[in-house]
């Protein structure tokens, strides 16, 4: 068992409804959430959830010193190891739905991508709303949302509630392709241009 799965495997234990997975997320998962990365300029990234820092490194790689990194974190065990692994990374122990005044506090008002980790099936309808508003909050109008759900748990309620709530919520919404190389296998979605 690797460091990063032991700590994931440890903090799902403690609270599995705000970790929401027994795992870290695979390399080829993080490669298609990551995907919107702009490849140029200084872009503004969110990313929500981040846990251990898979989709992290990621995001670090495609940015390569470029632009400004902000991980919002709930559990401060996991945002006290990936600050560690990840100094450049602006790591911040918050409720992702502060996101709006959390951004503002560093003196952005919108990002050009939010990535999240966040286990939205765990979520009530009103968690899931009130996280969505504020992603929604702080899109331009070429801005990307990226988020992914495990295949297993497609039809289950919640995770239906999700998928009805983000197409309430985005204009585009597109379902990428099942990442088999993930444990449990895992599906992308792609979204775009929060309406009104």
């Amino acid at each position: 068992m690797t460091n990063d799965t032991a700590v994931f495997l440890g903090q799902w234990m403690r609270a599995p409804g705000t970790t929401g997975a027994v795992a870290p997320s695979s390399r080829r998962l993080a490669e298609a959430v990551t995907a919107p990365i702009p490849h140029r300029g200084d872009p503004v990234i969110v990313e929500l959830g981040p846990g251990t820092g898979a989709f992290t490194a990621e995001i670090q790689r495609r940015l390569g010193g470029r632009g400004h990194h902000l991980a919002v974190e709930i559990n401060p065990k996991l945002a006290e190891f990936l600050a560690a692994r990840h100094p450049k990374v602006d790591v911040v122990v918050a409720d992702a739905a502060e996101l709006p005044a959390l951004l503002e506090r560093r003196g952005f008002l919108q990002a050009d991508a939010v990535v999240s980790g966040l286990p939205w099936a765990a979520f009530s309808e009103g968690t899931q709303a009130s996280l969505l508003d504020a992603v929604a909050a702080v899109m331009g109008s070429n801005a990307a949302f990226t988020t992914f759900a495990y295949s297993f748990a497609k039809h289950l309620p919640p995770a239906r509630r999700f998928r009805r709530r983000l197409h309430g919520t985005f204009e585009e919404v597109v379902t990428g392709r099942t990442v088999w190389g993930n444990v449990p296998p895992a599906f992308v979605y792609h979204a775009r241009r929060p309406r009104g």
